[in-house]
This record gives C-alpha cells, structure tokens and sequence, in this order.
C-alpha cells in the first residue's frame, strides 16, 4: 500500500516572509522588530491576533484584511529552497505527496498552479474546518484514501500539527522554521524531527 507525506504551507513549503513584511508595515516595525515581537507572542500564547492587537491597539485589521489576503498567495519566489528536491526525490522514492494546511481562499489553486507534483491539494478554507480540530485531519485521510498509519504529516507547530496528526493515528514529523517552528523549538521536544525537508527520506528509513 502507498505511503503518504503530506505537507502543511506556511513554514513548511513556503517561506511567509512577505506576509511578516506586510504585518510589520502595518504596526510601524521593521521586518526583524515584528518578528521578534511575534515570536515573543508565539511563545506567550498570544499568536498573530493578539501579538498585532498589543502592538497596534487602534489597528482596523479588517480594513486591510483584503491586502493581507493577497501577501498569504503563494508565488515561485516564496518556496523555501529545499522545497522542489524534496518533493521530486520523495516521489521518485514511492511516496504519495499530500498539501493540506490553515489557509485562506485562493491558495489551493496557487499551490497547485505552481505543480509541485502533489496527489493532492487542500486547505481549510475549502475543506471549511481548519487544524487543530480532528476533523481536519479526518479529511486528511479521506483525500489521501488511506488509512492515517500510512501517513506522515509534517508540519512546523507542535499544537496544530504534530499534537492533532499524532492523536489522528498519523506519524508527525516536526520542521522547526518559521515564526511558530522556530518559537516551538525552545520548548521540550515529544516529536520526531528534522532540519529541512530533504532530511525526511532518511527519517523514514
């Protein structure tokens, strides 16, 4: 039976860095401050909301949700370096390849244009239940047609990803980039991980 690898989006197959961009313009930071203060936030329990609402209290966010919405839109330059390799040498080693992650309307289409050679393309604006619900991860299954023992989920957040993927029956590999990936890190580790996505071959033998 074929194996599966699915893959969340943000910190995972895409660098975000232009979304942080366009957060940080909008409190007044530059792209380091921001980051600093989101990962401060991440650690805090506070994640995007409530970093940005401490940072900008008189902030609309909802006047510049549409723009923000835009920068969420994956393009070429966004992947992350490894990206492409990884996913050519998985395929060519047998496995079936999975995107599924919290994203907002209009990035399926743009993962999919991009032709990352994926079985499958979903998010949580399309599937309408997002992670860490079990349910997101049932649908998971169901678009992979295959029992969870025979998927990997990777993704960069203990409590979105590895915590729901493994309870779901999946095995869970944790990635430690991006704002979540990299604040998670600091914590005690309960999960299998690696340091790029072309280590992930090796990880499973």
């Amino acid at each position: 039976m074929t194996r599966w690898i699915v893959f969340d989006v943000g910190g995972v197959l895409v660098d975000e860095a232009r979304v942080w961009r366009g957060w940080a313009e909008l409190v007044g930071l530059s792209e380091q401050a921001f980051r600093a203060a989101l990962g401060a936030g991440i650690r805090a329990g506070k994640g995007i909301g409530g970093t940005v609402r401490e940072l900008a209290p008189g902030l609309d966010i909802r006047a510049h949700r549409q723009r923000l919405a835009e920068l969420e839109i994956p393009r070429e330059e966004d992947l992350y370096p490894d990206v492409r390799q990884a996913l050519a040498e998985l395929r060519a080693a047998g496995f079936a390849i999975g995107i599924a992650g919290n994203q907002p309307e209009g990035v399926a289409e743009a993962l999919t244009a991009l032709d990352l050679g994926a079985n499958f393309v979903a998010t949580s604006a399309q599937w309408g239940i997002s992670k860490p619900e079990a349910g997101f991860f049932a649908r998971v299954t169901e678009a992979a047609q295959a029992p969870s023992e025979r998927i990997v989920y990777v993704g960069d957040r203990l409590d979105n990803d590895v915590a729901p993927a493994r309870a779901a029956g999946m095995r869970p590999l944790f990635l430690p980039r991006g704002p979540w990936g990299e604040a998670h890190d600091e914590t005690p580790h309960v999960a299998e991980r690696v340091e790029s996505l072309l280590d992930i071959r090796a990880a499973l033998g």
